[in-house]
């Protein structure tokens, strides 16, 4: 077997998938004797992507596996040592990425629960060096995932139960890993297929998809006619949808819509990706009146609004670059709290909320949302709140196994339905203003006063 390339990634590169100054500020620990104080950080959103009232938290499962197996090997000790970089790092340094094993606890968001700017979607409880080590990766996995989760799940809000989403943007996603995972995301948000082979697989699912221009093409420069792509596609994929906009839509429609007359030919569903949506739509459902409707081609929630707005008669999206792609969420991974001393950034736009904290969550009898509280972790809730942060990991290892995906999509469904209309609206949405509880609100200024220049 040849030797892996070395610009592919393997879970046991995860310990090096880190900004050099995580490995720097490490080895500063070490060599000031703080390296094993205890420390906790927050990952969280100062402020949410323009158009989101919410997001949906995301990517913990993959957290927590990165926490468990994070090691260094000797070749990746060996390999630091050789930039050079760390010649005057103490000794010390190396032996502790030796013996690395993640021994924290972790409070966190279940996967599927909506939140709000500033409030922790997880919290990294350990060693200062490696609470500090783990950022890097922490955010890469919970910014994108929770950005298409809540993108998914904006669209399942738009499109309501019946329609189908699929998941197609594997081949506009910024890596083959992000793919998968963003293909992981989406499903968990409310899409009910991802193409994604491998995604599908790997999580239980089946693929989805439809055809390709190229098959219809291919057929048309071999045999002279779209509809031989057709027939051939239909005798081996009977209930697949077929792409009729290669050339022309309405003509494609109106001779399958003969073939179906004369021949009894089976058309379960069609696909455009071209042209003018709503018109085209409206003209393939009154040839078609039976057959499902697919849609394709930069498709977004706004895009889907504008559609629905405007009558097209299509029942089911494909959605790719937009979803995988576009304004991230631009989570933050702040120290609150070193050695039981509240910590706090308290630079202009950028100041953070010191110490552990706890959301907690009010909902009515109904089941609807009514007010999110941060506070601090040791306060109790007040009747009848919900505290959100839930310990996760415990020494390092899990309380508990990984959630399907079916699960997770019922509470990011749930989630999002107990939202007041105002912050689920797809255009300008309210934003939700946070209590603050007195506690934290007391321990803000504190620090503050303390942190702050005389």
């Amino acid at each position: 077997m040849s030797a892996p390339r070395p610009d592919c990634l393997c879970p046991e590169d995860y310990s090096l998938l880190t900004d050099l100054y995580q490995l720097t500020m490490s080895a500063c620990y070490v060599g000031e004797g703080v390296a094993q104080t205890p420390a906790s950080f927050e990952l969280f959103a100062r402020r949410l992507p323009e158009h989101f009232g919410y997001i949906v938290a995301m990517g913990l499962s993959q957290a927590l596996d990165y926490l468990e197996h994070l090691t260094f090997s000797n070749e990746q000790v060996q390999a630091l040592r050789d930039t050079r970089i760390f010649d005057h790092a103490p000794e010390d340094f190396w032996e502790t990425l030796t013996n690395c094993q993640f021994e924290g606890n972790v409070w966190a968001l279940p996967e599927g629960t909506v939140a709000f700017a500033n409030e922790p979607l997880l919290r990294i409880e350990a060693p200062l060096w490696q609470a500090q080590l783990v950022e890097t990766f922490l955010l890469n996995t919970l910014n994108y995932q929770t950005l298409i989760a809540t993108r998914a799940a904006r669209m399942r809000d738009v499109v309501g139960e019946a329609a189908t989403l699929l998941e197609f943007g594997t081949r506009r996603a910024f890596s083959p890993q992000a793919a998968v995972w963003a293909a992981r995301a989406a499903i968990a948000g409310g899409m009910n297929a991802t193409s994604n082979v491998l995604a599908a697989l790997q999580f239980g699912q089946k693929p989805s998809g439809t055809m390709a221009h190229a098959l219809v093409m291919a057929f048309e420069a071999a045999r002279g006619d779209e509809q031989a792509a057709f027939t051939a596609f239909q005798n081996y994929f009977p209930k697949a949808p077929l792409l009729i906009d290669t050339y022309d839509t309405v003509a494609a429609a109106a001779t399958l819509a003969e073939r179906m007359q004369a021949e009894g030919f089976p058309v379960s569903g069609v696909r455009l990706d071209s042209g003018d949506l709503v018109e085209l739509s409206q003209k393939v459902r009154s040839l078609l009146p039976d057959v499902t409707i697919f849609a394709s081609g930069d498709l977004d929630e706004f895009e889907i609004t504008r559609l629905q707005r405007e009558g097209a008669c299509i029942s089911g999206f494909g959605i790719g670059t937009k979803l995988v792609t576009g304004q991230p969420v631009n989570g933050v991974y702040k120290l609150v709290e070193m050695d039981g001393i509240p910590t706090m950034k308290a630079a202009s736009n950028k100041a953070t909320y010191p110490g552990r904290k706890q959301i907690f969550r009010t909902l009515d009898e109904a089941g609807t949302f009514r007010s999110d509280r941060l506070a601090l972790a040791n306060e109790s809730p007040d009747t009848p709140e919900t505290p959100l942060l839930q310990k996760v990991m415990q020494a390092g290892k899990r309380l508990g196994k990984s959630e399907n995906l079916e699960a997770i999509a019922h509470r990011t469904r749930t989630s999002v339905q107990a939202l007041p209309a105002a912050l689920r609206q797809v255009e300008n949405p309210t934003h939700l203003d946070l209590m603050i509880s007195d506690a934290l609100q007391q321990l803000t200024q504190q620090t503050q006063a303390r942190v702050s220049p005389a």
